[in-house]
């Protein structure tokens, strides 16, 4: 076999607290992390030259290189015995949103290549290569529900006695957003000092989805005062999600500007998709299933 395929998924932050900013400069983070059934999909060609191509929807609004590129490299000189290859980005997720697209791409290539060299993959430092490239990377690399903490590179998969899963719209108001947007949202925060070592809470003890949802409507994302400043559309996103028939509640994701909301049914929700849908024609909304 020398074509894989890997989904990337949209990265979601359920809730997201930020501890305080380090000595070192970086932000302590703890966050609850889902990921959706809607995101990007790359394919690896191992019998062609390493290379990467992009299509779909947002494939024109990558600008210079990105992160597939970047762990193609890395990866290159992680250990010259990998296959790699060429690899085709299906780009459906919005550019720069707060839902990890870069990040869940980086992740994917990082599967695809453990799926080519099955026999390399004790060899290799995947987590360590998926921190390298991003603060989001090691939990896009796990893609299934998380707990994040540190700069994002400790990663603790939630073990629930059944697959969690919860019904979302996700929107985007596809605006021209800073090139240097997450940047901005952390100096708006003005978050207070830390030491180097703060560290984040220990994973909840969860056993069911019910006490998942229970942990998701109590939490909030302490971004989203801040990003609203850097970015006025999120204000007016969640509004409209949160006033949504069936809303639960509605929340920013990452450092914006994508927004969610969580209904309780899967037909709940996608009335209220087809509603924001066509009183918003200019954003991106789509219905997902969280988990």
């Amino acid at each position: 076999m020398t074509t894989f395929v890997e989904k990337a998924p949209a990265k979601i932050n359920l809730t997201l607290e930020v501890l305080g900013k380090r000595t070192d400069g970086y932000h302590e983070l703890q966050s609850l992390v889902a990921f959706a059934d809607v995101g990007d999909v790359l394919t690896l060609d191992t019998q062609k030259p390493i290379g990467v191509t992009t299509s779909g929807p947002f494939g024109a609004s990558i600008a210079g290189a990105n992160l597939v590129e970047t762990a193609l490299r890395m990866l290159a000189g992680a250990d010259a015995r990998l296959q790699l290859g060429a690899v085709h980005l299906e780009k459906n997720l919005p550019i720069a949103a707060g839902i990890g697209g870069g990040s869940a791409d980086a992740a994917a290539v990082l599967r695809l290549v453990q799926r080519a060299n099955p026999e390399l993959v004790p060899d290799v430092d995947w987590h360590g290569l998926a921190a390298r490239l991003g603060a989001d990377v090691p939990v896009c690399l796990e893609s299934r529900l998380s707990w994040m903490t540190g700069l994002g590179e400790k990663v603790a998969p939630l073990k629930l006695p059944q697959k969690a899963s919860f019904h979302a719209v996700i929107a985007n108001p596809l605006l021209l957003v800073p090139s240097d947007k997450t940047a901005q949202v952390f100096r708006a925060l003005r978050a207070a000092q830390l030491p180097l070592d703060g560290g984040g809470a220990t994973p909840p003890n969860v056993r069911s989805d019910r006490e998942l949802a229970q942990i998701m409507a109590s939490g909030r994302n302490a971004l989203q005062r801040a990003a609203a400043e850097v970015m006025p559309a999120i204000s007016t996103m969640l509004n409209d999600l949160g006033s949504l028939p069936g809303a639960r509640f509605a929340r920013m994701s990452g450092s914006g500007p994508t927004c969610f909301a969580i209904f309780e049914t899967a037909n709940v929700a996608e009335t209220a998709r087809a509603k924001l849908a066509a009183a918003r024609p200019e954003w991106w909304v789509v219905k997902t299933v969280l988990g």
